[in-house]
């Protein structure tokens, strides 16, 4: 890969989404999505042509379910810190329900729904989700490989 010339800035990425990945822009996750891909020194979260190519490859029909895992495991991990905590957890439902007050949990709903995620998948019980966790849950989700795509 060259110097930063061949970098798209995330954001003029963004602006021509529609043509250029379908659904990637009503995806709520575009951001994230943008960040676990890109390769840019700069921390601008901007995308060379190899990275979109990246993106589109783990999308893909053809990439595995341990691929898909691996990605999906990297974009619900906000803070970048190899496992999602609660406040992970929080932040990937609001990205799913959407940002608005009438579409967000209140914090008893969002408690009570982290507390189950976690009953159901921190196998360790330390409190996080671990990528191995993350994997073996994602293991007993038939529609997993088939939903984690974007369509052109």
């Amino acid at each position: 890969m060259g110097g930063s010339a061949s970098l798209l800035p995330r954001d003029a990425l963004r602006a021509d989404i529609p043509e250029q990945a379908g659904d990637l822009a009503a995806n709520p996750f575009q951001h994230r999505i943008c960040h676990v891909f890109s390769t840019s020194e700069t921390g601008d979260d901007s995308m060379s042509f190899e990275d979109f190519l990246d993106m589109l490859s783990a999308f893909s029909d053809s990439a595995t379910s341990e691929i898909k895992s691996h990605y999906a495991f990297r974009i619900f991990d906000f803070d970048d810190d190899g496992t999602l905590d609660r406040k992970d957890l929080e932040q990937l439902v609001n990205c799913l329900t959407g940002q608005g007050e009438e579409s967000r949990l209140n914090s008893a709903e969002m408690e009570q729904l982290i507390q189950n995620i976690l009953e159901e998948s921190d196998i360790d019980k330390d409190g996080t989700i671990n990528l191995s966790e993350f994997q073996h849950i994602v293991s007993r989700s038939p529609d997993f490989a088939s939903s984690f795509k974007i369509i052109l």
